[in-house]
């Protein structure tokens, strides 16, 4: 369980496929404090991390993550939004985040405010994923407030602190990014295609 709040920024530093499999390797502060087996959040996808070398450590991604999310895109170099699980009994600062992408979108405009951005998102209304105005998002793991909601895409606004710590300051229109919809929203749009 996770919380959508970006604890850290972590560097792509080695990619290895193996099989099917794709071994990551990023380099980032926090690795010094995590432990083998332990859940991290990268771009919203939860990994489990399988070797730490001092300043680096390494998960790995199978076919089925693969395909559902960016993470297959990733090259060395790339910035990866980190964030540990939730620890039992710490605030709730974003939203319920599983760590399981849904589908990926792609950025489709980048509008700079003026001491804000908005950035807008397509997806595949296929689906059957939903947002709502003024309801939770996750985008490459950021947990965010849906601005402007339509049939298959919608926008969010980003401050300042969020543009600079997390890997929204590389998106440009183009950009492949990975979605978690609301877990509740999920759920009620699932009993109403029942009923």
């Amino acid at each position: 369980m996770f919380t959508g709040i970006v604890e850290a920024l972590g560097v792509v530093t080695g990619l290895e496929n193996e099989k099917d499999n794709l071994h990551i390797t990023i380099k980032n502060e926090l690795a010094n404090e995590l432990k083998i087996d332990q859940s991290v959040m990268h771009n919203g996808v939860c990994l489990t991390v399988v070797a730490i070398h001092d300043d680096e450590y390494t998960v790995t991604a199978i076919k089925e993550t693969l395909d559902k999310t960016n993470i297959g895109d990733l090259q060395v170099g790339d910035i990866v939004n980190l964030e540990r699980a939730m620890q039992l009994g710490a605030r709730l600062d974003g939203h319920i985040v599983q760590g399981h992408v849904d589908q990926t979108a792609t950025c489709i405009n980048v509008t700079d405010e003026n001491g804000s951005w908005v950035f807008s998102f397509e997806y595949d209304a296929s689906l059957n994923n939903i947002t709502i105005e003024k309801g939770s998002i996750t985008v490459n793991g950021t947990s965010l407030t849906v601005v402007d909601s339509k049939t298959n895409g919608f926008s969010v606004a980003i401050i300042p602190y969020t543009y600079e710590h997390t890997n929204f300051k590389t998106f440009k229109k183009g950009t492949i990014v990975n979605l978690e919809f609301d877990v509740i929203g999920k759920y009620v749009a699932r009993l109403h295609k029942l009923a």
